[in-house]
């Protein structure tokens, strides 16, 4: 009787230890692998953005530093650290890529914007990047980097149209 029980006990553990350690392997390495995959090269891009919150705005800022950004600086910047290299100006960023409707925004798509002093309301001189939820991360006068809401105030009012650069 005394073997049957040590034996019982036996089984028990080691069945234990193997599901236990099972999923300990289970949850580690492939959740992990599989949370990261999932997140676009759009959002990396949103989320390394918002990092720079509140860093200045300086019209004709370098594309070398992060002491201070203008707005298509700041996109050239952001975006070279996933490897999409932008020309330096709002105008040209506003040249690459393909054509995308407000409605089809996607997490990571340039925006554009006819504000600020140099406006016609036609001619392109802001630009952002589209955040999700209605959201833009951008850069401009005081707060510096920033993230605002594109369906209302000025952003909807100077919207001139998007591009999908990845």
């Amino acid at each position: 009787m005394k073997t049957n029980i040590l034996v019982q006990k036996a089984v028990t553990v080691g069945l234990c230890a193997t599901l236990g350690f099972g999923a300990v392997l289970m949850t580690n390495a492939p959740v992990a692998q599989a949370a990261t995959a999932s997140v676009s090269t759009g959002q990396q891009i949103v989320n390394y953005g918002k990092k720079f919150t509140g860093t200045p705005y300086k019209f004709g800022a370098s594309t070398s530093t992060t002491k201070n950004f203008d707005c298509s600086s700041f996109m050239k910047y952001i975006f070279k650290k996933y490897g999409v290299d932008l020309p330096r100006t709002s105008v040209k960023q506003s040249k690459e890529g393909k054509a995308v409707s407000k409605a089809n925004l996607l997490v990571g798509d340039l925006v554009f914007f006819s504000s600020g002093s140099r406006s016609t309301g036609s001619n392109i001189t802001h630009v952002g990047v589209y955040a999700g939820n209605g959201k833009i991360l951008h850069t401009y006068g005081s707060p510096g980097v920033t993230i605002s809401d594109l369906n209302s105030g000025t952003w909807k009012r100077t919207y001139i149209k998007a591009r999908r650069v990845l």
